[in-house]
């Protein structure tokens, strides 16, 4: 999406955060973070890492600023035309007391989780050098509930990085995938295969975790070798147009054993059980136990150690949370995961993760990866 139609959208998406500026007592907002900075402006600067920024943006009810450094200053000319650009050149924290002053800030929104410590020492004390008295408010949740429910756009979007991420699977299974193979040699080979098909990079480092590293949820990848007959479970996502992929697939190579059917059966079962409980006005709650009933049912009390799953867009991981601690209601318009899993200590583990959207008749899955996998030559694992 480009030129009018994009700055449009930013103009609409503006508006619903100045409507909200009122509710938070706030009179300005900065926005700090890669995905809400995109969301509200078009620029796609990236920080390099948690203290080192691309830049950030400041809203009011008539003004529009995005301040960055002399890296970004053209790029975000080109991608924000509906900003003005002020480029610092000796970091935020001097400029800012200046951008304030000037936009007559006295109470100012901001990403508290997205602000290290240390930078919010160095902004204090330099309001307080210039005489600004400027009050801090957190309102990551209302930016958080612009991005939760998805634009039809969005959806194609995440479609797309959705097709690179399974049809370079469908490859590497099918041409690449070997006994022999370690875990770091699968996931650099299904990376290749993602960029191969076009995606702009990797929503997260993929986890390849083969035998008794299965039953890590957050695997790191190494040396183990696949075998015949050990547990495989591949987690990997895509990135297209700024949105992102989340898969999980779990198999064996050539035959399954009896243990292992039994795992996985449970495992595909609850993960259906949770898809027929998606529906707008459901509690994110109420589907986590759709499933993990079904697992402890199953007689793997205990083996599922994680939330069902969360919400995908910008970033791999937003709200909602899909988990049994969650407050959160489902709305058409989501975007969720979701992912149960088996985890056995000594002997490996099994998740199988779709993505969804919410939909007024219920769950409309986004995958075409079937949940099972047949080896030529084998039987479904």
């Amino acid at each position: 999406m480009k030129g009018n139609v994009l700055d449009d959208l930013i103009r609409e998406r503006i508006q619903r955060v100045r409507r909200h500026l009122a509710g938070l007592e706030s009179d300005t907002l900065l926005v700090l973070s890669d995905e809400n900075r995109f969301y509200l402006s078009g620029f796609s600067g990236l920080d390099g890492g948690y203290n080192e920024s691309a830049g950030v943006l400041l809203i009011t009810n008539d003004r529009l600023v995005l301040a960055t450094d002399g890296r970004y200053n053209v790029q975000a000319e080109t991608e924000a035309p509906l900003y003005e650009v002020v480029c610092y050149p000796a970091g935020l924290a001097r400029i800012l007391p200046d951008l304030l002053a000037d936009l007559g800030t006295r109470h100012m929104g901001f990403e508290a989780g997205r602000m290290p410590h240390a930078d919010y020492l160095r902004i204090s004390k330099a309001l307080e050098e210039k005489g600004l008295k400027v009050s801090f408010t957190d309102a990551a949740p209302v930016l958080d509930r612009l991005r939760v429910q998805k634009e039809p756009f969005e959806i194609d979007a995440i479609r797309r990085a959705l097709a690179f991420a399974e049809n370079a699977f469908e490859l590497f299974v099918s041409y690449d995938l070997a006994p022999g193979m370690t875990e770091k040699e699968a996931a650099w080979v299904l990376e290749r295969r993602m960029r191969e098909m076009g995606a702009d990079g990797l929503s997260f480092s993929i986890i390849a975790a083969f035998g008794e590293n299965s039953a890590l949820p957050h695997a790191v990848c190494g040396d183990r070798v696949a075998q015949p007959g050990m547990p495989l479970l591949f987690d990997w996502g895509a990135r297209a147009g700024g949105y992102c992929s989340d898969t999980t697939r779990s198999f064996v190579l050539a035959k399954a054993d009896s243990d292992y059917r039994k795992v996985h059966q449970a495992v595909y079962d609850a993960h259906m059980k949770a898809v027929e409980a998606i529906q707008p006005g459901v509690s994110a709650k109420a589907v986590d136990a759709a499933a993990r009933d079904h697992i402890d049912r199953a007689g793997f009390g205990g083996k599922f150690s994680h939330g069902l799953g969360h919400g995908v867009g910008l970033a791999i991981h937003e709200p909602p949370r899909v988990s049994a601690q969650s407050e959160d209601v489902l709305e058409e318009g989501m975007v969720v995961t979701v992912e149960p899993g088996i985890y056995l200590p000594g002997w490996g583990g099994v998740r199988l993760e779709n993505m969804a959207v919410v939909r007024s008749h219920g769950a409309e899955l986004l995958n075409r990866l079937p949940l099972t996998h047949t080896e030529p030559g084998g039987q479904p694992s």
